[in-house]
């Protein structure tokens, strides 16, 4: 089982280029699919960014494409989510979510094929 927090959301303007960190907790962090995802007010929660256990394979919600990069370094038990040129319609809180599967080396964009999530932490963009 692993424990999971968000950290760096708060007010930020429009195109700034703030970063959060998902730090996970535990010694098993690398077999962990670790995804983030939004909620914006009154709108369900959406996929944002997923991140293969190793780093490796990458994908992104059409929204953010091209705005947002994923990483991950597991020898800090942390994914990362660079939020470059960000809009007012970011705000929303985020949330990193995990699952575990030693055998899985892809990424998956789903909320139920997450098991474990943060607290999550709020973003907002002021025009």
């Amino acid at each position: 089982q692993v424990q999971l927090v968000e950290s760096g959301g708060g007010l930020v303007q429009a195109g700034d280029s703030p970063r959060l960190s998902c730090a996970g907790s535990g010694r098993t962090f690398s077999m962990y699919v670790v995804g983030w995802f939004r909620q914006a007010p009154g709108k369900g929660r959406e996929f944002v960014a997923a991140v293969s256990r190793n780093g490796a394979v990458p994908d992104y919600a059409d929204s953010v494409k091209g705005r947002f990069t994923i990483s991950r370094d597991n020898a800090k038990n942390t994914v990362y989510l660079q939020m470059n040129s960000l809009k007012p319609e970011d705000t929303a809180v985020y949330y990193c979510a995990g699952f575990q599967d030693p055998y899985y080396y892809g990424v998956r964009k789903k909320l139920e094929d997450y098991v474990y999530w943060g607290q999550g932490t709020q973003v907002t963009v002021s025009s």
